[in-house]
């Protein structure tokens, strides 16, 4: 397993856009992202970013083009494939995730991340005994 952690597409909007009363999860989310590390994501996260970012942020075709630039940069980005999907078929089974979070799980194991960062899921689940999913605003109680 690397240190490199997977970031879920929520932490990133925490990230990139601050709603009037998420305020604590906007600053919790800005630390985490701007931490120097290499992070990896999936192209899944890139579209779930970018489909939030036009349809309830509002954002340009412009800045949104950038950002997409910049997970590509910045990121180890994870391509969908079959067996990305076998293996998401394979968690959704054993944990009984949902179908769009067992290909965000599924992503990152792939990449052989030892952290996934979501608020999705159970904070503190041990995923095949290698993958950690924590919830970064757990602790701060946001």
């Amino acid at each position: 397993m690397s240190d490199e952690c997977f970031i879920d597409s929520n932490v990133w909007l925490y990230a990139l856009v601050l709603r009037p009363g998420e305020e604590e999860r906007h600053a919790t989310a800005c630390r985490l992202v701007v931490h120097p590390a290499r992070y990896v994501i999936s192209e899944q996260v890139i579209a779930e970013v970018s489909s939030n970012l036009l349809r309830k942020a509002g954002m340009a075709e412009a800045p949104l083009q950038a950002l997409v630039e910049s997970f590509y940069q910045r990121c180890r980005v994870i391509a969908p494939g079959p067996a990305l999907h076998r293996r998401g078929s394979g968690l959704r089974q054993r944990y009984r995730f949902n179908y769009w979070d067992s290909l965000i799980v599924a992503a990152a194991l792939e990449a052989g991340c030892s952290t996934l960062y979501s608020e999705d899921m159970q904070h503190g689940l041990v995923v095949d005994e290698v993958l950690t999913v924590l919830n970064p605003f757990a602790a701060s109680g946001s």
